[in-house]
């Protein structure tokens, strides 16, 4: 069950999570609060305090126009700090280059050459996005076309074309719905925002009215009416909504916008503040689903944080003031939902979906939007919240000097993360520490103070990948048990390069055939492959240990495995078992492919013996005990119940170093996410396990140290602190005795490390000092009840959930009520 909350209260008192504190809201955002290189993004920016309090002003249209303005520009700052001055040459860089190249020939058929025909629905929507982009910088003092009357009176004409040519209300929807209904709407909004001094009415009520067409309300999809809006997209259209009616001065359309963030017209059934069981949007154990089945916290839910964080502060103070009391969602999704899965300041690719393709769009991009709209909501949250969420990006920003998150954003972002900086009273909190079970989208973080591993799993409810529009055509393992191994000395282990380069068919933590794949996701729409498996998930302990398990039935294949990690202080070991194949293929099991970047050759041991580091060696590695590899950490080969001690019968380890070449484009052809055909060379250290060709009940055991020494992975490996108790296809079992842990995941019906289970669990139990403590989950969900037979003797329960009832005594039995759980974690304390 999810970790309660501090209590949203200041030193003053309660100011109660029903919204915005009335004061000022500084609102800033995703795409574009980054330098505005993403194409189709949403602009964010901040407001002043000058702006901010116009809201009382006599006309509430124009005082929440000028306030939507400064989110775009930034209102006031100095232009001469050099912050400052480093995000606005970036800007006039971008404005002034499509400023340069916009084709204002009378007989054009596109605004942009790369963009023709301008009728085209990914091009309309990528025109608009750049004369946004052109619009802000002739709106923001210090570039070179800050009032321009040249620059307004061209892009008057360039809006006037699109209109024509693209997007109007006499053009039935074509192609990707999006680019109609979100991305173009968004980005014309957004410049007649700025312009709208300069518009002629004329104009601006045509560019409405087609706005209207197409966007009509946050609450269902135009080309599609039936369905539903939800999540991210319900929070971009609400923000769209209310930016036509802030320009259509129309007081009804306003409270649609805001009515539309808690689904008034379906009785809140879609509302972004409540925390949902099922689809779309946050749920209380800290995970965040979009399109149905796709752990997505990492773009969708930073982008349902933004969008509805700075309509929370556009609307604030006004008349349509957003006053929903389960607004603390928002507020809880910060500790529960983002900081989980943000390192240093990375989004973790695990949650980003299909974005993980994008060149443009890397980690550090991602996890710094994340951070704008995290800071932006503080401005609005309760003390307790915000001083917690202020000390948590500043950590974030301190470490990060691989991107300093500085240069990262535009001028809208900074004042407000200077201010942080620059304010002593707020400290640089920590790393998160602790082990996360996102049961509700099939992922799995251990977190540890130097490193981080999170497991990418899939089921018949959560998708393995999500493929389409051209987008991430070589994804088809990521969902099938990859291990991302985040180290705080390497950021840039998967945000550079990693994804154009790397050999999809060995991605970390995998087992895979290696049977030739076709692209996937080239045709138009996005769509999700989920496997049939029911397993997928685990249990935590005490907030510190876990144990996760993953039933392997892969696509297009007949391999099949059980698989299952174990989470420890300094260690995570990974058992596979089952391992069968009848295709005539070699099956693989990955345990490691390490960026080594353009030209690293970190040292890498096996059993005390330096191997070669020159690219292209490779070499099997027969009965190897343990390896190191310089500035990762290390990997520990333990004695498998399953396979013979040693030598002959051993599932076999390899190695290779290589150099791998490819671009972008190969993984991405979007229209508006495309990749670049400049090929990208990066080097690799590959560790791997050959379980041969059709194996028959395979298996692997090793261990990953991350950020071990290679003296304290050979002691490591000689004074074996787990032990691998069994490895079959009824349980995988270690015992860690330093924690006096053991922890099993049972198939089914079965004993092992002494625990008995009825039926199919993980169980982790602990004894110490203070007795013995238990965490259970059923993570295929097929359970109803689940009994256990504990090996030491309790006498009384401490505390048990109300899911759990305990017989105390010499072997004390436990039976946990696992129906309805959906894989959550059930915990007892025994003494």
């Amino acid at each position: 069950m999810p970790t309660p909350l501090p209590d949203p209260t200041g030193p003053t008192g309660p100011t109660g999570p029903t919204g915005p504190r009335r004061r000022t809201l500084l609102a800033a955002g995703a795409a574009s609060a980054l330098l505005p290189v993403a194409a189709g993004g949403t602009a964010w920016a901040t407001a002043n305090a000058d702006v901010a309090a116009d809201a009382d002003a006599a006309d509430p249209y124009d005082a929440l126009l000028a306030r939507s303005a400064a989110q775009l520009t930034g209102g006031d700052f100095d232009p001469a700090d050099p912050d400052f001055a480093a995000a606005l040459k970036v800007l006039d860089t971008q404005a002034s280059g499509w400023w340069r190249d916009l084709d204002r020939s009378a007989g054009r058929s596109a605004l942009w050459a790369d963009l023709s025909p301008a009728k085209d629905p990914g091009n309309f929507g990528q025109s608009y996005t750049r004369l946004r982009t052109i619009a802000t910088a002739w709106a923001t003092p210090g570039t070179s076309l800050s009032g321009s009357a040249e620059a307004a009176d061209t892009l008057l004409e360039a809006l006037r074309f699109l209109h024509a040519e693209g997007y109007n209300t006499t053009r039935p929807e074509s192609g990707n719905w999006w680019f109609w209904e979100i991305g173009a709407p968004r980005a014309l909004m957004d410049t007649c925002v700025l312009l709208r001094a300069k518009i002629p009415a004329a104009d601006l009520t045509a560019y409405v009215s087609t706005v209207a067409k197409f966007c009509p309300d946050p609450d269902r999809r135009t080309n599609a009416p039936t369905l539903a809006e939800t999540g991210a997209n319900r929070a971009d259209k609400a923000v769209i909504v209310a930016l036509r009616g802030l320009l259509a001065r129309d007081a009804a359309t306003l409270t649609l916008a805001r009515d539309g963030l808690s689904d008034v017209r379906d009785e809140g059934r879609n509302s972004l503040f409540t925390y949902v069981t099922s689809g779309d949007g946050f749920y209380e154990d800290g995970s965040f689903v979009q399109h149905g089945s796709v752990a997505y916290t990492g773009t969708y839910g930073s982008v349902l944080l933004g969008s509805a964080g700075q309509l929370i502060a556009l609307l604030a103070d006004s008349e349509w003031a957003v006053t929903d009391p389960k607004t603390s969602v928002l507020y809880e999704a910060v500790d529960r939902t983002f900081s989980p899965v943000v390192f240093d300041g990375l989004m973790m690719d695990a949650v980003r979906g299909r974005a993980t393709s994008r060149e443009k769009a890397p980690d550090h991009k991602d996890g710094a939007a994340a951070l704008t709209n995290i800071l932006q909501l503080a401005d609005g949250a309760p003390a307790a919240y915000a001083g917690r969420w202020r000390a948590l990006a500043k950590g974030w920003m301190t470490r990060n000097k691989t991107h300093p998150y500085l240069s990262l954003v535009g001028v809208p972002a900074l004042a407000r993360a200077k201010a942080v900086l620059d304010d002593h009273s707020v400290p640089a909190a920590d790393r998160l520490t602790g082990h996360f079970a996102f049961a509700d989208m099939d992922r799995v973080v251990h977190r540890r103070p130097g490193w981080a591993l999170t497991l990418s799993l899939s089921s018949q409810r959560i998708a393995a990948y999500e493929a389409g529009n051209g987008e991430n055509l070589h994804g088809w393992y990521t969902g099938d048990g990859m291990a991302y191994l985040y180290d705080g000395d390497g950021l840039g282990q998967f945000g550079d390069g990693f994804w154009a380069t790397v050999d999809p068919y060995r991605l970390p933590g995998t087992t895979v055939d290696t049977r030739k794949r076709t692209d996937i996701g080239t045709g138009g729409g996005t769509g999700t492959y989920r496997p049939k498996n029911a397993v997928a998930g685990g249990a935590v302990l005490d907030g510190r240990f876990g144990a996760a398990a993953m039933e392997l039935l892969a696509d297009g294949s007949t391999l099949r495995a059980r698989k299952a990690w174990f989470f420890l202080d300094n260690a995570a070991v990974a058992l596979g078992t089952d391992i069968t194949a009848s295709d005539g293929r070699t099956v693989e099991t990955i345990v490691e492919n390490r960026n080594l970047y353009e030209d690293g050759v970190p040292r890498l041991t096996v059993d005390g013996r330096r191997q070669p580091s020159h690219t292209g060696w490779t070499a099997p590695l027969a009965g190897a005990r343990w390896a190191h590899l310089d500035g990762t950490g290390g990997y520990v080969f333990p004695d498998d119940p399953a396979q013979p001690p040693h030598g002959r019968g051993r599932t076999q380890l390899n190695a290779l170093r290589e150099e791998r070449t490819g671009t972008w484009r190969a993984i991405n052809t979007g229209a508006d996410t495309g990749g670049s055909t400049t090929p990208v060379t990066r080097r690799y250290l590959t560790l791997w396990l050959d379980h041969g060709t059709s194996p028959t009940t395979s298996s692997y055991a090793y261990v990953l140290l991350p950020g071990a020494s290679a003296t304290s992975t050979a002691l490591w490996a000689h004074s074996r602190p787990v032990r691998v108790v069994a490895n079959n296809a009824t349980a995988q079992a270690i015992e860690a005795r330093r924690h006096g842990l053991v922890a099993v995941h049972f198939w089914g019906p079965g004993s092992a490390a002494g625990i008995t289970a009825s039926g199919p669990c993980t169980v982790i139990v602990r004894r110490g000092g203070d007795g013995t403590t238990l965490a259970v989950a059923d993570p295929g969900r097929t359970g109803t009840t689940v009994t256990l037979e504990l090996p030491s003797p309790a006498r009384k329960v401490v505390r048990a959930d109300d899911t759990v009832t305990v017989t105390p005594g010499r072997r004390p039995v436990v039976t946990v009520r696992v129906a309805g759980s959906r894989g959550h974690t059930h915990t007892a304390h025994l003494r």
